[in-house]
């Protein structure tokens, strides 16, 4: 049997697929696995930010297609880059276990902290969740817009004169470059977005012989937290346009989603927590949302 797998071929995207196929391979070592590289829309842009170029979708619409069509039997994707629908004849298969979900700042040489950061300091990134999160914790930083992968973007540091960058702590994991990472920012400082460091293994919504061979790597934890942050997600309908976060926290039988979502500018961010149990994630992503919309027009 040869399953081929298509994916981004940016190094981190490599990284992550060929983390996938390990663990398939581990329960299914007589399977063969085939590597295909898809360029995307978000791979041939990149002077401009994402929200200029598009919607969430950016990284994956042209891997999914060769899905649809037969080309590739499964796709692998970071979940956080994926719409809040599925595109009809595809699904997604269980949820292997899930990268550390926070953001982390890398500071230039001489800063070790966050709080060390001076007086309207410029920092670099491309998301607006994280630009607003930054400015409700300090109103003076100067956020600037990065592009790039995760090695390009810290080389900015130097040769665009930043003092730092914010990046998903899975990212800067999976690439090895763990060294680099100043400091992991608390979830109540920044909300991660929805299924940060989860991975999205996607199939034909008909092949049930592939899904029961992934069922196989699936991590409970991460499956709970990622329906419940991907249904917050669907809830308020959120794009890359807007500052959106959600963060599902499990403690035993309890599960506590904290959301975020604001305007386009920034002038208005909401964030809101909600208790529910592990049996119903689906269902508190969903009212969270209606919460934190509710409370967003009322404020």
């Amino acid at each position: 049997m040869k399953i081929r797998v298509g994916t981004r071929g940016s190094n981190l995207a490599l990284i992550q697929t060929n983390w996938a196929i390990d663990r398939l391979k581990e329960k299914f070592p007589e399977v063969e696995f085939e590597v295909k590289i898809i360029k995307t829309k978000g791979d041939k842009i990149l002077h401009l930010s994402l929200d200029k170029i598009g919607d969430k979708g950016l990284f994956v619409k042209e891997i999914e297609s060769q899905l649809l069509e037969g080309e590739i039997d499964l796709a692998v994707h970071s979940m956080k880059d994926m719409p809040a629908e599925v595109v009809e004849g595809l699904k997604f298969a269980a949820v292997p276990k899930r990268e550390d979900p926070r953001d982390v700042i890398i500071l230039r040489e001489g800063l070790n902290s966050f709080d060390e950061l001076p007086i309207g300091a410029t920092i670099g990134t491309g998301s607006k969740r994280r630009k607003y999160q930054l400015l409700r914790k300090r109103p003076d930083l100067n956020i600037v817009p990065i592009r790039g992968n995760i090695e390009t973007r810290i080389s900015k540091i130097e040769s665009e004169n930043l003092d730092g960058i914010v990046l998903a702590a899975s990212g800067v994991i999976r690439a090895d470059l763990e060294e680099k990472i100043t400091e992991f920012l608390p979830v109540d400082l920044m909300i991660p977005a929805p299924a940060q460091g989860a991975l999205a293994l996607e199939i034909r919504e008909n092949d049930e012989e592939l899904e029961k061979m992934i069922d196989a790597i699936k991590d409970e934890i991460s499956q709970i937290q990622t329906d419940a942050e991907r249904s917050y997600l669907a809830g308020i309908d959120g794009s890359c346009h807007i500052p959106m976060g959600a963060y599902c926290e499990v403690d035993g039988e309890k599960l506590t989603l904290t959301g975020i979502f604001g305007d386009e500018d920034g002038e208005k961010i909401t964030v809101a927590s909600l208790e529910g149990d592990r049996d119903n994630p689906k269902e508190l992503g969903s009212n969270l949302a209606k919460l934190v919309l509710k409370k967003h027009r009322e404020e």
